[in-house]
């Protein structure tokens, strides 16, 4: 799956919602990079995770706060 395709999914979804809460979020495959830059500049509370591993520490350090 095109990453660039799921980040604006996640991004419209998480609008709509209004989702307020963080959000972890780990893309791996065709362009990666562009998914992560359109997380990172919406404007939401994405954290951009580079592996499974990252996301799972990111998540439990974002659940601490």
């Amino acid at each position: 799956m095109r990453c660039d395709i799921v980040a604006k999914g996640v991004v419209a979804a998480a609008k709509t919602l209004g989702i307020r809460v963080p959000i972890v979020v780990r893309l791996e495959g065709t362009n990666v990079e562009l998914g992560q830059k359109i997380l990172r500049e919406s404007g939401l509370n994405f954290t951009v995770a580079q592996g499974m591993k990252d996301a799972a520490e990111k998540v439990v350090a974002l659940a601490r706060r």
